[in-house]
């Protein structure tokens, strides 16, 4: 049996910010995860200065494509405008391999199927066994799975399901473009052009308002494809496009059990306003392997609840559609 002090389970941006840490700090940590790196990753991938901040990333020593936007153009119905921001958008399939890389610990291909607690420690699959145990593994995590199901169920309001694809394309709009409540959808789209001749485009919205209006993220995807043709943005391409489901942040969360610890999708962090996820993952990782090495409990106050704070007109807009609350 293999043992370490810290085994986190999960390889995305959460669990390898969380090892980075920990190494730094000389405590023994191991990854699982169930995909070898690099991998593919859906994500539209935009990382903000407060990621570049908390990971100490120099831009100029990254060694993959990072594509700088300035603005955002934003389209709601009947109305558009364009948003002054500072943002980088990054192929997740480069950008997890390289914190993985950073991070410099053993990463372990193995597909978690069940963990036990044997005294203090912490088993899975009669394989490996810890002292503290870090569940980074997204919104199915087996660690949520197996300690934090019943104790801190996810609110069904706060499930976000997406379609989205990204492939090599010649794009000739580069800038980011971002959709909203367009055809009555419970969320955005996104246009994201990327360095290299790779282009992003995806959906999402809340599962629960598309089942209410009677509507699916499907009949959404399609609607969006043909506002793509319509703008020339997308014009000749075949489709391929996936999903994923993840939760936003919600005032219920239990974080810390003892020595297990709940960071990123698998806490359900993603923002109130955009869904932003790597942000937050890498924020509550730091923070989590803070914990482990102070001795103290887990606090995720820390972690930003919403993208765009700064524009107040635009979030109650959003919000008060989303979340019903008053304008």
């Amino acid at each position: 049996m293999l043992d370490a002090t810290v085994i986190i389970v999960g390889g995305g941006p959460a669990g390898s910010s969380c090892a980075w840490k920990l190494q730094e700090n000389g405590i023994e940590c191991l990854i699982l995860d169930k995909q070898k790196f690099p991998r593919t990753k859906l994500c539209a991938g935009w990382i903000t200065p407060e990621v570049i901040e908390d990971l100490k990333m120099d831009i100029h020593d990254y060694p993959y494509s990072l594509t700088k936007f300035n603005r955002f153009h934003i389209h709601l119905p009947h109305k558009e405008m364009t948003l002054n921001v500072r943002q980088y958008a990054i192929r997740r399939y480069e950008f997890d391999n390289w914190l993985i890389r950073r991070a410099g610990i053993k990463v372990v291909t193995h597909d978690v199927r069940e963990i036990r607690k044997d005294g203090d420690e912490y088993v899975i699959d009669d394989r490996y066994r810890c002292h503290y145990l870090v569940g980074a593994g997204g919104t199915y995590c087996p660690v949520y799975r197996s300690f934090y199901k019943y104790s801190n169920p996810r609110p069904q309001k706060s499930l976000v399901t997406t379609l989205e694809e990204e492939f090599p394309y010649d794009y000739q709009d580069v800038d980011c473009h971002l959709w909203f409540l367009q055809h009555k959808l419970p969320g955005y789209s996104w246009y994201v052009p990327k360095t290299d001749g790779y282009l992003n485009v995806g959906i999402g919205g809340f599962l629960y308002k598309l089942k209410s209006n009677n509507d699916t993220i499907v009949k959404q995807w399609r609607l969006f494809i043909d506002e793509l043709k319509r703008l020339s943005l997308v014009t000749d391409h075949h489709f391929h496009e996936r999903g994923y489901n993840y939760y936003i942040q919600h005032p219920t969360d239990i974080v810390q059990n003892d020595r297990l610890f709940l960071i990123g999708d698998s806490a359900g962090l993603a923002t109130k306003d955009m869904g932003e996820g790597i942000g937050p993952a890498i924020r509550s990782g730091i923070l989590a392997a803070n914990a482990i090495i102070s001795g103290k409990s887990l606090s995720l106050r820390s972690v930003k609840k919403y993208s765009f704070p700064k524009y107040p007109t635009l979030l109650k807009l959003l919000l008060a559609y989303l979340f019903k609350v008053k304008k």
